[in-house]
C-alpha cells in the first residue's frame, strides 16, 4: 500500500486523473488548469451538487471504495436525467483520513469512472483534502438540455397519468439486508468480548487465548445474503435511470413532471403535487415490487408496501406523461403506470387493494431530521 503522504495532494491528483480522456465536444479543457471550460452555444446547462458524508449516507462496513465511487456518481447523473437532460461534465472533492492508501482513492475513481464512461461524462476537475471526522464526497454533476426540452417538477396537470420505472423498496430492503448482517456480526464480536473479560478476571489464559483466536477468526465473517443478491445490488450499485429517458424520447413521449426517487416515492410525489399544485391517486395494487424485496420485508415484519412508497434510494424516474399517452406507455418495458394526477383539493391518496384511502406522507430519508429511518 502507498501512503498518500508519499505523493501529496497533487501527486494524488496526477495519480488518480492522468488517464482521463475527453469525450464530449462541449469539454474544452478539463483537469489540470485552475477551471475547467466548457462551451454551450445552442443548450441550457444543468448542475447538480451533492455531499455523502460517512455515517450518514454510507457505511464502510459493507460498502467498499469501488461501489462507494460509482454509487456517488450515478446519483448525480440520476438528477441530471431527472430534468430530462443529458449529463456531459462531474467535478469531485473528496476529504479522507489517514485510514487510507493511495490503492483505496483509486480504487474509489475507478468506481467513478466506471460510472461516468457508462454515460460519457468527462470528470474536468475537483478538490481533495485531509479529514479528521471520516470521508466527505462532493460532486457537482454539469448536463445540458435544449430549452424546451427540460422537464420540471412543476408542470403536472389534471388527468396527467402517474408511472414508475423499474421497482420500488429493494435498495431499502438492500439496506435492512446489510445492517441486520451487520448487527448479527458485532453481536458476535461482543459476545466474544465478554467472554474474555472474564476469562481474564478467572486467569484462564487458555480460554483467553482460544477466545481471542475465535475473535481474530470473525475477520472471515460470511454474511447470509443467499437468494438476496439483487437487493444488495439495488443499494450497493445504484444506477442512473438514462436508459428511461432514452426509451421515453424513442417513443415521442415528453414527460409533464419528473423527479428522481433519492428519498421514497411518496416523498417525491408531494414534491411534485407541491410545485404543480395538484393532488393524486396512486394505487397500492399497480405498485412496482420485486419479490425478492416482497420476501425480505416479511422476513423482517415490515409492510412491504410501506417499504416500496418510503424507503427511498431506488434512484427510479418518477414522472407524469398527458392522458392522451396512455396506449405508448403501456407498451414500454420496464415503466408502470400507478395512478393519475387530480384537482389541489382532492390531495394526495393512496388507495389500497381494498379501495380504502389514506393520505400519502412523506416518510422516508431525510438527513435533517432527528429520525430517519422509513417507517
Amino acid at each position: 500500500m502507498t501512503a498518500i503522504s508519499k505523493l501529496g495532494e497533487f501527486g494524488l491528483i496526477e495519480q488518480l486523473t492522468k488517464d482521463i480522456q475527453l469525450q464530449n465536444s462541449s469539454t474544452l479543457t478539463g483537469v489540470g488548469d485552475d477551471c475547467a471550460v466548457m462551451h454551450y452555444p445552442h443548450s441550457e446547462v444543468l448542475t447538480t451538487t451533492d455531499m455523502l458524508m460517512e455515517g450518514v449516507h454510507f457505511d464502510l462496513t459493507y460498502i467498499d471504495l469501488q461501489h462507494l465511487g460509482y454509487k456517488a456518481a450515478m446519483v448525480n447523473i440520476s438528477d441530471v436525467f431527472a430534468m430530462n437532460g443529458t449529463p456531459r461534465q462531474m467535478l469531485v472533492s473528496l476529504a479522507i483520513d489517514k485510514r487510507f492508501s493511495v490503492e483505496d482513492i483509486e480504487a474509489f475513481y475507478n468506481g467513478l469512472r466506471m460510472a461516468c464512461n457508462k454515460w460519457k461524462v468527462d470528470i474536468v476537475g475537483g478538490d481533495t483534502t485531509s479529514s479528521r471526522t471520516g470521508v466527505a464526497i462532493s460532486i457537482t454533476c454539469i448536463g445540458e438540455a435544449k430549452s424546451e426540452e427540460i422537464v420540471y417538477r412543476n408542470g403536472a396537470k389534471d388527468t396527467d397519468l402517474i408511472c414508475v420505472s423499474g421497482d420500488l423498496g429493494a435498495a431499502y430492503m438492500g439496506l435492512m439486508l446489510l445492517e441486520r448482517e451487520k448487527s448479527v456480526y458485532y453481536k458476535q464480536v461482543d459476545e466474544i468480548r465478554t467472554k474474555i473479560l472474564k476469562a481474564k478476571e478467572q486467569k484462564n489464559q487458555a480460554l483467553v487465548t482460544k477466545l481471542t483466536h475465535d475473535l481474530n477468526s470473525l475477520g472471515n465473517f460470511q454474511p447470509d445474503f443467499a437468494g438476496k443478491e439483487y437487493l444488495l445490488q439495488r443499494q450497493l450499485q445504484t444506477e442512473a435511470r438514462g436508459d428511461i429517458i432514452e426509451t421515453l424520447r424513442a417513443a415521442h413521449i415528453h414527460p409533464t413532471a419528473m423527479i428522481d426517487i433519492s428519498d421514497g416515492l411518496s416523498s417525491e410525489l408531494l414534491h411534485i403535487c407541491k410545485e404543480s399544485n395538484c393532488g393524486c391517486r396512486i394505487y397500492e395494487k399497480n405498485l412496482p415490487i420485486d419479490y425478492q424485496t416482497a420476501v425480505m420485508a416479511e422476513e423482517l415484519n415490515l409492510n412491504v408496501t410501506t417499504c416500496a412508497l418510503n424507503g427511498g434510494e431506488d434512484y427510479e424516474l418518477l414522472f407524469t406523461v398527458p392522458i392522451g399517452d396512455h396506449e405508448k406507455i403501456q407498451t414500454l418495458e420496464g415503466i408502470k403506470l400507478i395512478g393519475h394526477i387530480t384537482h389541489a383539493n382532492l390531495g394526495a391518496q393512496l388507495v389500497t387493494r381494498d379501495n380504502q384511502e389514506f393520505a400519502l406522507k412523506a416518510q422516508g430519508w431525510n438527513p435533517l431530521k432527528s429520525s430517519t429511518a422509513a417507517e
